[in-house]
């Protein structure tokens, strides 16, 4: 079986790509691109958790409402949002509605704003876990590493 299928364009992509349309747009121009401008990066993670127990196909579609419901993930209007806004934003059915999560998205705005202060960046945070290329598994098959383990570590330590 082989490990590519073709894009609309003839070109060969990752077989996961053939799951769902939006999957080979992604792929082309986020998957496995590094990213070092906070916003992005503050989107990249929160939305991973949101994945949490769904498709990643659920949050891509629902992507551009997140970013309308979380103001384009910019951490500080974020840590901004109160109880009521967590409130109105479990009434939106155009992102997905799980309090827990939702609340994470904002105490963690408020941890990423600390991070800055002290970091630089929340790219500069995140980035000095980067291992070494000696250290890295081969290519999806590894779901955590060392590198992983010790920034989770780190953050949990932080709130």
């Amino acid at each position: 079986m082989s490990a590519t299928v073709p894009g609309p364009d003839g070109r060969p992509r990752c077989r996961w790509c053939a799951a769902s349309p939006e999957f080979f747009a992604y792929h082309d121009t986020e998957w496995g691109f590094p990213v070092d401008y906070d916003p992005r990066l503050f989107e990249e993670l929160c939305l991973e958790g949101f994945q949490s127990g769904l498709s990643w196909r659920t949050i891509l579609v629902k992507r551009e409402n997140f970013r309308a419901a979380f103001h384009g993930f910019d951490f500080d209007r974020i840590a901004a949002l109160t109880e009521v806004d967590i409130e109105r934003l479990l009434k939106d059915d155009s992102i997905v509605r799980h309090r827990g999560k939702i609340a994470a998205v904002v105490n963690n705005a408020r941890r990423a704003r600390e991070l800055v202060k002290q970091e630089g960046s929340l790219a500069a945070y995140v980035w000095r876990f980067e291992p070494k290329c000696e250290e890295l598994a081969a290519p999806q098959t590894a779901s955590t590493s060392a590198a992983s383990i010790s920034m989770s570590k780190d953050l949990k330590k932080r709130g």
